[in-house]
């Protein structure tokens, strides 16, 4: 009996989230870090190093190596489309950081070009495997809470960039900002818990001309039931990233990316019950989901086409200028 196949895997981009990829594809036992590629030298050599694999500085000599299976895609929105296309021409397997890229219209080519592949794709979008928020979508669906009511999603930031980000692309109003970089997430959250958004309106003001948002108060609808969106940079309170889904009967809401809290408005329960605080390495498992895909099984992947419909709302938000957005129609 033939050994099952261990698959070789190109890193493009050594920042902290291509760093955290790695580190999920070396400790797969199915997977290894063949080679990486950064713009930066220094950075991918320091890189190659701790996973003793090759170095690139230019995405296509990776891509192009007959020795690779997959490859990761964590470099800025605006270069998604250029390297998975690489990639794809070169008959490899692509992972893609979220968003799937800095537009919808980009994120629509992205998509024609993993259908018209036989290659596996899929976006890195990890509520779909946080056990807090995967409990969330469960009850929701089961009828745990009543009828659906309303949909919040609250954040609010110190700082943007975050202390901990130290790459200007953030800041930029094209590819960057919180919305884009952690809204994607809590509405790819409404879209797994409800389906796509049908409707949305918003109002967005800027930090400056060319850059990210400082404030955003929106309003979108999913599957007849109403939410709210309230965005909030460079203020003096705590972050907070969360989703509620209110109900007849009771509310769940995901805070702090993984902790799930109910609240039935029970006397001297004003916090709530914790329900699930459980936390995992969920990049770990969609290595874990994009290996029985490659295997010929049915791998739970985030595809090109959900994270595009995403990226419709995210594009919406910022075209709205307070005007209701019709997202219903292809």
């Amino acid at each position: 009996m033939s050994a099952e196949p261990v698959y070789e895997v190109g890193i493009v981009g050594c920042g902290v989230i291509g760093t955290r990829l790695a580190e999920s594809f070396a400790a797969h036992e199915r997977t290894n870090v063949w080679g990486a590629c950064d713009l930066v030298e220094s950075k991918v050599e320091t890189f190659a190093d701790e996973y003793d694999c090759a170095s690139f500085t230019d995405h296509r000599a990776l891509v192009e190596s007959d020795a690779v299976d997959v490859v990761y895609v964590g470099v800025p929105p605006v270069n998604h489309l250029e390297i998975t296309r690489s990639a794809l021409e070169a008959d490899t397997h692509v992972v893609c950081e979220k968003p799937i890229a800095e537009n919808a219209a980009e994120g629509e080519k992205m998509v024609e070009l993993a259908t018209s592949t036989n290659r596996t794709t899929a976006i890195n979008l990890p509520f779909r495997y946080t056990p807090g928020f995967v409990e969330m979508r469960e009850r929701v669906q089961n009828g745990d809470i009543g009828t659906p009511k309303r949909i919040s999603l609250d954040f609010r930031f110190p700082q943007w960039p975050r202390e901990w980000q130290d790459v200007s692309w953030l800041e930029s109003r094209e590819q960057g900002g919180p919305l884009r970089e952690v809204g994607t997430h809590f509405l790819f959250g409404v879209q797994e818990i409800f389906g796509s958004i049908d409707r949305l309106s918003a109002d967005v003001t800027y930090t400056g001309p060319e850059t990210y948002e400082d404030s955003i108060v929106g309003y979108f609808e999913a599957d007849g039931v109403h939410g709210t969106l309230d965005l909030l940079c460079n203020h003096q309170q705590s972050e907070e990233n969360s989703i509620t889904v209110v109900g007849s009967e009771s509310s769940l809401t995901l805070t702090e990316w993984y902790k799930l809290v109910e609240n039935r408005g029970e006397p001297g329960d004003e916090d709530g019950t914790t329900l699930n605080e459980m936390r995992e390495q969920t990049t770990l498992t969609l290595v874990d989901e994009f290996v029985t895909a490659l295997d010929g099984g049915d791998g739970d992947l985030v595809s090109f086409e959900e994270a595009y419909r995403v990226q419709r709302a995210v594009d919406a938000v910022f075209a709205s200028e307070g005007t209701m957005q019709d997202l219903s129609a292809e």
